[in-house]
């Protein structure tokens, strides 16, 4: 039958996962005993952990309902991202990673100022700052505007829980990630991922239960969806199917190559190959996650396209796609197995968030404190700075949350044009420092700063010239 909220058990079950994170976080407080412990675990961590971590940070609550959001509203192209992953990995494993490795640094932009000087080196520091704060501000209010509505509130209900949502989900990943640093987020990061995939997978198994088979998986263009062509040469066509390769291509190259919550574990591996293996378990495991959402989202829609099952709702797939899947959630799933995946939401925010802050934190130390502090500190001293810039970090992001303005546009949009505004041009920086051997710091941050101002352009030109809106896969 379907249920109007969340039971007791559901809670009971969020109220567990939350706690046994905590209790992760004070295991490894207590093995810890230098900043490097905290940042790089040590540089021993195993690499297939470390794969999966670095998919489960980057695959916040924003990805798990964009995509089903996307396939519900828009078209199924999206879905082909997932062909750009073999050239990515190569890219990646064997022309990026080799000459990443050689740098045995804490923060990825240490390098930069023996290469480039001082002034990329902050640039690119404060350019990644300013992206991670961006993303976890966006993921959060989304997050917990996601989480809210499987509670079966009302809209004026909802509107008083989404702050107390932002703050106890936030509150959370920031004591377990202060206490137990890179270890605790590589740990939980994997369980979080066994969540996130067994939600997914979940949703499909009823769906198709109820269906009594694979009747819900459509047959013909839908007649909502957009037209969706392989190429064009028109900016203002939404999405193409060599715009969606590219751009997934595009991102985790340059997300790998500049990102310090990738590149951080990377160096935590130890070695090239070992990282190599880290960004193939990542590769793998995040076209298994994107094929399984996109799926999640043709079997969501499916569902509420039967008249048998969408009897009394009111919901335009278009405008409110990104809604249906916490609305499945709210309605459709078993008492306790509601509350799991409510936990694996609530799990995607927090592999997110913990690794933002790890990876905020351990750039400050070493690309602002040590750089510029008076007097060296000890190794201990290190590790209680970063706790402590890490729970300051936390309540910054979890304000901003409480605060930040929505873009216009589905959730994937969103996160594109903010996120995606910086990405870009952090790698061009990175990449001049790495291959570029007669690249100097002017040519580096001056192409930062033509590179930003093209992607604000692209995402915006709509608002800023009064013209149309262009798509966003050219950011």
């Amino acid at each position: 039958m379907p249920r109007e909220g969340l039971t007791s058990i559901d809670w009971i079950v969020i109220a567990a996962y939350g706690a046994g994170m905590l209790a992760l976080g004070a295991y490894y407080a207590r093995r810890q005993h230098s900043a490097e412990d905290f940042f790089v675990g040590g540089r021993s961590l195993n690499s297939t952990a470390v794969g999966i971590s670095l998919l489960a940070t980057l695959l916040s609550t924003i990805s798990y309902l964009a995509t089903p959001g996307e396939m519900i509203a828009m078209g199924p192209i999206i879905g082909l991202g997932v062909l750009a992953a073999p050239l990515s990995y190569f890219v990646v494993g064997y022309v990026l990673l080799p000459v990443i490795m050689r740098h045995r640094v804490t923060s990825a932009y240490e390098f930069l100022e023996s290469r480039l000087g001082l002034g990329p080196r902050i640039l690119a520091a404060s350019m990644f700052i300013l992206l991670r704060l961006v993303w976890m501000g966006v993921m959060i209010h989304v997050a917990a505007v996601a989480v809210v509505g499987v509670l079966g509130l009302n809209e004026e209900q909802a509107a008083r829980a989404v702050p107390l949502a932002i703050f106890l989900c936030g509150i959370v990943a920031v004591v377990y990630t202060a206490m137990g640093g890179l270890r605790a987020v590589v740990t939980t990061d994997v369980v979080q991922f066994i969540l996130l995939f067994g939600g997914a997978l979940l949703t499909i198994l009823i769906v198709t239960l109820k269906f009594d088979g694979f009747g819900w998986w459509p047959t013909e263009w839908q007649t909502h969806w957009q037209q969706q062509p392989v190429f064009s040469f028109d900016p203002t066509v939404r999405v193409t199917m060599f715009g969606t390769v590219l751009a997934v291509f595009l991102y985790w190259v340059c997300t790998a190559g500049a990102d310090q919550t990738a590149i951080q574990r990377f160096m935590a591996t130890g070695s090239v190959q070992a990282a190599r293996r880290a960004f193939l378990v990542n590769t793998i495991a995040d076209v298994c996650t994107m094929l399984m959402l996109a799926v999640v989202g043709l079997a969501v829609l499916g569902f509420y396209s039967d008249p048998s099952f969408a009897a009394g709702t009111d919901f335009d797939v278009v405008t409110q796609g990104d809604k249906l899947f916490p609305r499945f959630i709210a309605t459709q799933l078993p008492a306790g197995v509601a509350g799991l995946v409510v936990a694996a939401m609530f799990a995607a925010v927090m592999s997110s968030l913990d690794s933002g802050l790890n990876s905020i934190a351990s750039v400050l130390i070493t690309d602002f404190i040590r750089r510029f502090g008076s007097r060296p500190h000890t190794p201990k001293e290190d590790l209680w700075l970063s706790r402590y810039l890490t729970l300051g970090m936390g309540f910054v992001i979890v304000a901003l949350a409480m605060v930040v303005q929505r873009v216009p546009g589905n959730i994937l949009e969103m996160s594109q044009k903010t996120v995606g505004l910086l990405i870009s041009p952090l790698f061009g920086v990175y990449f001049i420092a790495l291959f570029v051997r007669f690249g100097t710091a002017m040519g580096a941050m001056f192409g930062a700063w033509y590179s930003c101002t093209a992607a604000v352009l692209v995402a915006f030109w709509d608002v800023i010239t009064g013209g149309p809106t262009l798509s966003f896969q050219w950011i």
